[in-house]
């Protein structure tokens, strides 16, 4: 029997294999209880091409808590920001695992707002 992290990582595994598949910029996200990591990741998956998180000090001046909603989608402006500085605009969404609902899907969503596509 699975526990719940490892069910996670299964998910995540199956969806690496296919982004990984396609060769493409994937924008991967990690969540935990306090905070939400964002990262553009090139399509050899060997090279971290922009990054963005609620532990980065222009952020924690924004915000009082890094596990809410409006962090995410905090994060998900800074990211977008960075990778269209780059001339990356269409990634996939590598969501870990995750469910598509609560902090991953703003995250997604102000993403989606400020210019990248997936």
């Amino acid at each position: 029997m699975l526990n719940s992290n490892e069910s996670r990582l299964r998910r995540a595994r199956q969806t690496r294999a296919k982004i990984a598949e396609l060769k493409v910029v994937r924008l991967s996200i990690h969540r935990t209880n306090c905070h939400i990591y964002a990262q553009v990741i090139d399509g050899t998956g060997g090279k971290v091409l922009a990054s963005a998180s609620t532990l980065e000090p222009e952020v924690r001046t924004l915000l009082q808590k890094g596990g809410t909603i409006d962090a995410a989608a905090t994060i998900g402006k800074r990211i977008a920001e960075k990778s269209k500085s780059l001339g990356i605009e269409t990634v996939a969404f590598d969501r870990s695992g995750f469910r598509y609902h609560g902090r991953v899907k703003a995250l997604a969503e102000a993403a989606r707002e400020h210019g990248l596509k997936f």
